[in-house]
C-alpha cells in the first residue's frame, strides 16, 4: 500500500508543476525569462538540474524538487479526508474488505432442503446440516451446497418429437417413451464422485431399459408386462449408479407410451383388432360349450333320480313320466274331450263361450243336452 501511495504522490506533483523546457527556449505558454545557461547566457541548453523548477537558485540547505518528489513518494504526502489521516482511510478501507471477506466465506445459510459439502484446500472435511455454521474463510474452507428433496425428471425421448426404437426378445421393434426420476441420497459421492450427474442418470437409464427390453416379448411390453419391466428397470439403474458411488437415487420409473414403429403402426392396429375379434369369438364358444354340458350334466342327474325311482315302483313312474309328458304336450293347444254315449259328439265350446246369454229366461229355453254337455 506504500507504494501505491508513493505512485498516488508522484502524480499529484506532475500534476501540480506546469511544465516547462529543461533545455531552454521558450515553453508553451512562458516567455524569454527563462532563457540561460550554467554562465548566466541564454540561447543554449543548459543544465535541467542547475535551477529549480520556478527558474530561482535554491536557498542554501532548502530542498530542492526532486527532493520534495521522493518525499511525496515515501508516503509524506498525498490527497487526504478532511480531519482524517490518509493511513487512516488505507486501514478502514483494509478493515472494510476483510469483514465482507469474512462474512461471505465463513457463515453459511443451510436450507431444510440443502447439505453443504465442506472441502478444505478442495479436499472433503464434513457436510452441514440445515442451519447457519461457521466455517474457515476462503480458501481455507469452501462449501458446495446441494438440495437432496428436490426430484428431477428425465424424459426418454428428450424433447417433444422423435421416436425411441428399442428390439424386443422376440426380434420386434418398439417405440418406448418413459420417464425416470431420481434425487440424490449421499451429496459427498454426489459431489466428489461423479462429474456430469445429468448425463449419468441418461446414460444408465438407456442401457438398463434396452437390457430389460430386450428379454420381454412384443405383447408383454405393450400390455400385461409394464409393470414388471419398470420394476426392473429402476432395479438395474439403481445397481449400476450404486456400483459408480454416484450419490443418486432412483425414485421410479413410468412408461408412458409403448407402440409399433410410426411406418407400421396402421398395419400392426389392423392385425391387433383381427386377434381381438378371433379371441373374443373363441371366448363365446367356450361360454356356450360350458352352458351346453352344464345342461347336460343337469338332465343326467335327473335322470337318474328317476331311475332311481323306477326302480322302487315301475308303475307308478311310468304313470307319472306318462302324466307329466302328456301334460306338457296337451298345455298350449285346443282340446275336445269325448266321453260316453249320448253326449253330442262336437260342440263349439269357442262359440258357446263367446255368445252372450241375454237373461236367465233364455237360460231355461236352451235344450237338456246342450247344458249337459257344458255342464
Amino acid at each position: 500500500m506504500s507504494i501505491l501511495s508513493g505512485w498516488r504522490a508522484f502524480g499529484h506533483v506532475l500534476h501540480s508543476d506546469p511544465p516547462k523546457n529543461p533545455w531552454g527556449g521558450k515553453a508553451s505558454g512562458g516567455d524569454d525569462s527563462d532563457k540561460g545557461d550554467d554562465s548566466g547566457k541564454g540561447g543554449g541548453p543548459r543544465n535541467p538540474w542547475s535551477y529549480p523548477p520556478n527558474g530561482r537558485r535554491a536557498k542554501p540547505g532548502a530542498s530542492s524538487a526532486l527532493d520534495d518528489l521522493l518525499k511525496r513518494a515515501r508516503g509524506g504526502g498525498g490527497p487526504n479526508l478532511p480531519g482524517v489521516p490518509g493511513r487512516s482511510v488505507v486501514l478502514i478501507g483494509i478493515g472494510l474488505i476483510l469483514a465482507v471477506w469474512l462474512l461471505f466465506t465463513s457463515v453459511w445459510q443451510i436450507a431444510p432442503q440443502e447439505r453443504g459439502v465442506v472441502t478444505f484446500f478442495g479436499r472433503y472435511a464434513g457436510v452441514l446440516e440445515p442451519g447457519v455454521h461457521m466455517t474457515l474463510p476462503a480458501p481455507f474452507n469452501n462449501v458446495t451446497k446441494v438440495d437432496v428433496q428436490n426430484i428431477r425428471e428425465e424424459n426418454f425421448p428428450s424433447g417433444t418429437g422423435g421416436e425411441n426404437l428399442m428390439l424386443t426378445g422376440d426380434q420386434n421393434i418398439i417405440n418406448l417413451a418413459y420417464q425416470v426420476r431420481w434425487n440424490i441420497g449421499n451429496p459427498q459421492d454426489y459431489v466428489f464422485q461423479i462429474r456430469q450427474p445429468t448425463e449419468t442418470v441418461r446414460a444408465t437409464a438407456e442401457s438398463a431399459m434396452r437390457g430389460v427390453v430386450a428379454d420381454v416379448t412384443l405383447d408383454q411390453a405393450l400390455g400385461r408386462g409394464r409393470t414388471v419391466i419398470e420394476a426392473r428397470v429402476q432395479q438395474a439403474m439403481q445397481q449400476i449408479l450404486d456400483d459408480y458411488n454416484s450419490g443418486v437415487r432412483i425414485q421410479g420409473v413410468a412408461i408412458s407410451k409403448a407402440d409399433p414403429p410410426d411406418a407400421v403402426n396402421d398395419d400392426f392396429k389392423a392385425v391387433s383388432a383381427a386377434q381381438q375379434e378371433a379371441q373374443a369369438n373363441l371366448n363365446n364358444s367356450r361360454a356356450y360349450a360350458q352352458q351346453v354340458i352344464a345342461r347336460a350334466q343337469g338332465e343326467a342327474a335327473q335322470f337318474d333320480k328317476i331311475y332311481e325311482q323306477y326302480k322302487l315302483s315301475p308303475e307308478v313312474t311310468k304313470r307319472r313320466l306318462y302324466y307329466e309328458t302328456m301334460e306338457a304336450v296337451l298345455a298350449k293347444s285346443n282340446k275336445t274331450i269325448v266321453e260316453a254315449p249320448g253326449v253330442t259328439p262336437y260342440l263349439p265350446l269357442p262359440e258357446a263361450a263367446r255368445r252372450t246369454i241375454p237373461d236367465a229366461g233364455a237360460a231355461a229355453t236352451t235344450p237338456p243336452a246342450v247344458q249337459q254337455g257344458a255342464n
